[in-house]
């Protein structure tokens, strides 16, 4: 079994870094990410787009290499220090340029997090394993081995935020549709606290720091929980506003920004009155 596993290590991480360096050296978007990337940060921008086409080429040939034949140590070898330098790369990444998005699958402008740092983790021992595969995967590849490969292959796409649009935004598209977040638990409709809360002076104040739609909502006794994403002195944090649930007092809601990465409540602001200060954006 250990024999199995081993052998279909190579071809997960050969996908992965194949995947990785179509983006980095076909992608008409690659020179920008390339720029935005922390990567900018550790050699420079001038050097950036350089380097970022060096390391797709880097992933094409270790990629290549470990879904062809022959099989051979060397190649699992190299993909075991291209996985440590990447994990490497994102502790260095989280640290000095915590806005920088990692640039490794995608385009999309994501800040380097948790997902991003557990998939790099994962593609570490993934890459030992490939080390000492005495088979080639094809002769591996089973129903249980192709149900193992799947499974792993779904797990390194669930850890790749770059890749979301294709999977986690349509599901939560469809989970819209099926759940009408329009009609709330308490039988009180969601756009009628949205508008209430759109009538509020909190409201007002902070509009300018919303940058989503509704993220969630839930109800907590006489009160409705409805969250924004938001951000505040440069900080990506969540608006959570507190809305009368039955009566109709725009002059009620609260809201509190919490910081997305620490979890902590950065400020909050009570029904506003003529005598309050202006909010601090």
């Amino acid at each position: 079994m250990l024999a199995t596993i081993a052998a279909l290590q190579a071809p997960l991480v050969g996908v992965v870094l194949v995947w990785a360096a179509r983006f980095k050296l076909f992608s008409r978007h690659a020179a920008a990410s390339a720029r935005r990337s922390a990567l900018a940060r550790l050699v420079g921008a001038d050097r950036a787009l350089p380097a970022y086409r060096l390391l797709g080429g880097a992933e094409l040939l270790i990629g290549a290499l470990l879904i062809l034949p022959p099989v051979a140590r060397l190649e699992g070898l190299a993909a075991t220090g291209l996985s440590v330098g990447f994990l490497g790369y994102l502790a260095y990444a989280k640290r000095v340029a915590p806005d920088a998005p990692c640039g490794c699958l995608g385009a999309a402008p994501v800040p380097v997090a948790g997902r991003s740092i557990a998939r790099a983790a994962v593609l570490v021992p993934a890459s030992v394993l490939a080390t000492w595969a005495g088979t080639g995967w094809w002769a591996e590849l089973t129903a249980p081995g192709a149900l193992l490969l799947a499974a792993e292959l779904a797990l390194v796409v669930a850890l790749s935020p770059e890749l979301d649009h294709r999977w986690l935004l349509p599901l939560r598209q469809v989970w819209v549709n099926l759940s009408h977040p329009l009609r709330g638990g308490s039988g009180v409709p969601l756009l009628r606290s949205v508008q209430q809360l759109q009538q509020s002076g909190v409201y007002r104040r902070v509009g300018g720091l919303i940058s989503s739609d509704v993220r969630e909502h839930w109800d907590e006794d006489e009160w409705r929980m409805i969250c924004y994403a938001a951000r505040y002195q440069g900080r990506p944090a969540t608006a959570v506003f507190a809305v009368p649930l039955r009566d109709w007092a725009p002059e009620s809601v609260r809201v509190a920004l919490v910081d997305d990465r620490a979890g902590a409540t950065l400020a909050t602001l009570p029904a506003p009155r003529p005598a309050d200060a202006e909010f601090v954006t």
